[in-house]
């Protein structure tokens, strides 16, 4: 027994001496960790590509790997990949070297004289590449094999000075290349140019280069390659639209060659060879005054019968006769306006753009409004073979948007293709309706009634389709003073027959007509268990019965996941695996069983693992970041404890690999609502733009604690309070936790919380609040800058659950609002708020800054210029990142302090010094 137990402890030495020895993360490793992106499986199943993506500036990184894992293909500065159709080529793009960039930039070298991209074209076969320079851009059918379309930024020959330059006015060369042979069609000054989906088919527009190939539109033709024009002349064409066997195209043109204001597109119609006006501004069937859309994209329908185009007023213009100082530039701000003011100026660009969508019927010639000013917006079913469309309509209840927030209330119309009849199928309803595969049925989720409906078309019945009885399709954890959302739907079955709805656990089988009752076909709820489908074809619409169906399974218990199996129509789920990780990235091969997909916990990089469907056997085929095990990282763990309310909640706890429970540790604390599902999510180094890298901080010797917060409606504030703090001194009792080194960080919501807990605690060493709201008052009566909306709904009814108006509960905006409680902030508070936000208004942060600096108490605000709710550019993330590892390490483990925070960066150094230098104790 005693050699037993000498051996495990001398194991255990060596684990320990091991851990000791590993490197510990920096802000260098964001160049060197990758993240994988953009996989993709063969139709055969034979071979996997993948991207590897830079946290940093290091360049990306192709790979082609077979089905043991071995590289077939290995390209660094390759990006933007595509598999061809039957999984034959790999066509992707080569850029110049970022550091080779970077370095004639530096030398102030032209634009034009800067090296371009190239493109890759990848014979899988062979292993053979051809590699042609000065890409521009590059095209493949979605379902057709063997083509493939390019533009270079190729000038034509300087020497003759009549030719005109190639540039995005005058378009580019475009090559037509078949991909089995190597023969190339090529046409030149192309500015748009689409392939249809299941053929070669391609149509280009080209601004024409002399008298032999005039400006047109040109299709290229696969039976005899080459192109061929269909219209020629000068003007604009735009809004190419095939249907979807090639036979036939669409597309708007203006050939007018005056400067007139208003314009007249026309739409046209090609097939067989034969090209056909279908109107303008001038055709009986266009409402008087009204003119094509040249903005909406025309849609054809799945089978060909019809297409959608869209038609509009005449956009409303300036009198040019005016001079620049007779133009009033007045905004007149009614309270009867359905939108504030503020919003139609964000929404006017797509406001002047927007289309009212006709169907034409090609069969008969036929054209129906299907939309206008007062049915502003439809919805196809069938994939535009059906003979009706749900017109929606939510122009009287666009001033409650102010403060009912989303979704929006709407009128839902049943539209007639044959009559333009309209039918209300229901008003008022705080949802949108969707329309089923074969289009026999519309449904939504009423959230006032917390349930479903339907409306069969064919009898114009409206049912209530579920009710709470059985189960709550409703949000059972809705904490918001706000009527609960569904949890959607998952698919439906053939033919229309049923519709599976997912509750909180389960997939329920309910029939549209409510005659059968609902069939609970998971059974998840015993076992605090919920399913959620894994579509493995995109283009699936409805599920057959006896169809092998798969699910990912995940398990509140532990968070822990599975992959399981069902048969539609039999009973019984079948386990394939089951695992304490989080599964993403599934996907099947086209013509084969194969699958990719990925796994992650705090521990496992989420790398490309394959299978097949019966999950027996696991590949590994990337290995993206090998170096992660020689560096100390971390493991994390679910902590429980009870809220100063009296509930159980739950926790993140991460620690670093090599801990030790004899020792404390500083800790930081991060939150925002509830993080405690995502136990088993993978955190890389990364340079993220607004939170803590646990991985990061874990390596270096930090705790980092997670805890979910439960609200109550009225106390937001207090309600985190009431969650935080149990945590803290739960971990504190354990004897981990070094009670005098904790700091906490959070952004936006969770920047708000932070700024009311160091209002009411000082157990902090010091806080960084990321965006935060201090007065809930001006907030509340202040706008949503990105889109133009009041912040009222927020307060009233979602996030900040105020539960009401400020006249009606103002001492509630008053006692959950940290400005009003500054004086008693003994926490030295860093805060991040950029003067281009559009979800905060970033004077909310100033006025908390200068309510501080007024008191004399530590604080600091960043503000990256330009930059919204978070920084976004990488050099600024970058730059975050080290303020707040170094605001970290002086406060919690008596570093030096950087410049920055003794100094600030005055106004004439910023963008030139940074101020990031540590200080010795003689600087200060």
């Amino acid at each position: 027994m005693k050699q037993i137990i000498g051996m495990v402890v001398g194991m255990l030495l060596v684990l320990a001496a091991q851990a000791q020895s590993k490197k510990i993360l920096d802000h260098d490793a964001y160049d060197v960790w990758r993240a994988v992106n953009k996989t993709a499986i063969t139709a055969d199943g034979k071979y996997v590509y993948y991207e590897l993506e830079s946290q940093g500036y290091a360049d990306p990184i192709i790979k082609l790997s077979d089905v043991s894992g071995k590289d077939v293909l290995h390209y660094d500065r390759g990006s933007k990949g595509a598999l061809s159709y039957d999984g034959q080529q790999l066509v992707f793009r080569i850029s110049p070297s970022d550091t080779t960039l970077r370095r004639l930039k530096r030398i102030k070298t032209e634009k034009d004289d800067l090296p371009s991209d190239s493109l890759a074209i990848y014979q899988i076969s062979t292993a053979e590449m051809i590699k042609l320079p000065y890409l521009q851009s590059f095209k493949m059918p979605k379902k057709a094999a063997d083509w493939l379309a390019y533009q270079t930024i190729l000038q034509p020959d300087t020497a003759n000075k009549k030719l005109k330059k190639s540039n995005k006015k005058n378009g580019y060369p475009l090559t037509v290349r078949q991909l089995s042979t190597g023969n190339t069609y090529d046409l030149p000054y192309v500015t748009d140019y689409q392939f249809s989906e299941k053929s070669g088919q391609l149509v280009a527009v080209s601004t024409g280069s002399d008298s032999t190939l005039l400006e047109g539109v040109y299709v290229f033709d696969i039976a005899t390659p080459g192109f061929a024009g269909i219209i020629d002349g000068k003007g604009e064409y735009t809004s190419l639209s095939w249907d979807e066997t090639g036979s036939q195209l669409a597309f708007v043109a203006d050939t007018d060659t005056t400067k007139a204001l208003v314009r007249n597109p026309s739409i046209y119609h090609w097939k067989a060879g034969k090209l056909t006006l279908l109107m303008d501004s001038q055709t009986a069937s266009m409402t008087d005054g009204w003119q094509v859309n040249p903005h909406q994209q025309p849609m054809f329908s799945k089978n060909g019968s019809s297409l959608y185009f869209g038609v509009n007023p005449p956009p409303i213009q300036q009198d040019t006769s005016l001079l620049e100082d007779e133009i009033v530039n007045v905004e007149v701000w009614s309270y009867k306006d359905p939108r504030l003011h503020t919003q139609q100026k964000i929404d006017a660009k797509n406001d002047l753009k927007k289309g009212y969508t006709i169907v034409y019927q090609i069969t008969d010639g036929s054209f129906t409004s299907i939309e206008n000013t007062e049915m502003p917006e439809s919805q196809q079913g069938d994939e535009g073979n059906a003979n009706w469309s749900i017109g929606l309509d939510n122009q009287a209840y666009l001033q409650s948007r102010s403060w009912e927030g989303f979704p929006d209330y709407n009128d839902f119309y049943a539209i007639d293709h044959a009559s333009g009849k309209t039918t209300l199928i229901a008003s008022k309803v705080r949802a949108r309706a969707s329309m089923s595969p074969a289009a026999k049925f519309a449904m939504w989720f009423s959230r006032t009634d917390t349930a479903w409906f339907s409306y069969e078309k064919a009898t114009g019945t409206v049912r209530q389709i579920t009710t709470n009885e059985l189960t709550s399709f409703a949000d059972e954890e809705n904490d918001s003073p706000d009527f609960p959302g569904a949890y959607g739907v998952m698919s439906w079955i053939e033919n229309d027959s049923k519709v599976l709805i997912y509750d909180r656990f389960d997939v329920w089988e309910v029939d549209p007509k409510n005659v059968s009752k609902p069939i609970n076909l998971t059974n998840g709820r015993t076992s605090i268990t919920s399913y959620r489908y894994i579509k493995l074809d995109d283009e699936e619409r409805f599920i057959k019965k006896g169809q092998k169906l798969l699910f990912r399974a995940f398990r509140e218990s532990d968070k822990g996941e599975a992959m399981v199996s069902m048969t539609m129509g039999k009973v019984g789920i079948k386990t394939l695996l089951s695992e304490s990780v989080h599964y993403t990235g599934v996907k099947k091969a086209r013509l084969s069983t194969e699958i990719i997909y990925q796994k992650q916990n705090f521990e496992i990089f989420p790398d490309i693992l394959l299978t097949n469907d019966a999950f027996k056997k696991q590949t590994k085929i990337s290995n993206a970041n090998p170096q992660q095990a020689s560096y100390n990282w971390g493991t994390a763990e679910i902590v429980k404890f009870t809220s100063l309310d009296g509930k159980p909640l739950e926790g993140l706890l991460i620690k670093p690999e090599d801990f030790d429970p004899n020792k404390q540790y500083p800790m930081l604390v991060n939150f925002y609502e509830t993080s405690t599902d995502g136990l088993n999510r993978h955190r890389m180094p990364s340079p993220g733009r607004s939170t803590l890298n646990y991985s990061f901080y874990a390596s270096r010797g930090y705790l980092i604690f997670n805890p979910d917060i439960e609200y109550r409606e009225g106390y937001p504030g207090e309600s985190a309070y009431n969650c935080v703090m149990p945590g803290i001194t739960s971990l504190i009792d354990r004897g981990i936790v070094d009670k005098d080194r904790i700091g906490v960080q959070g952004h936006s919501w969770g920047g708000y919380q932070i700024a009311y807990l160091v209002t009411q605690t000082d157990i902090f060493k010091c806080a960084e609040a990321g965006a935060p709201v201090p007065n809930m008052i001006s907030a509340y009566g202040g706008i949503r800058w990105w889109t133009g909306l009041s912040r009222m709904f927020q307060y009233e009814h979602t996030q900040s659950r105020i539960g009401g108006t400020l006249w009606e509960y103002p001492l509630r905006f008053i006692e959950n609002s940290p400005i009003f409680f500054v004086d008693k902030i003994n926490t030295p508070l860093l805060m991040m708020h950029n003067d281009a936000d559009g979800h905060v208004p970033w004077y909310q942060g100033i006025e908390l800054f200068v309510a501080m600096r007024r008191l004399n108490k530590p604080s600091w605000m960043l503000n990256y210029q330009g930059e919204p709710h978070w920084p976004l550019k990488l050099q600024n993330r970058l730059d975050f990142n080290v303020r707040l590892q170094q605001y970290f390490d002086y406060y919690l483990k008596d570093a030096p302090m950087p410049e920055w925070m003794e100094d600030g960066v005055p106004a004439m150094q910023v963008g030139i010094d940074q101020n990031l230098e540590l200080m010795s104790d003689q600087d200060r």
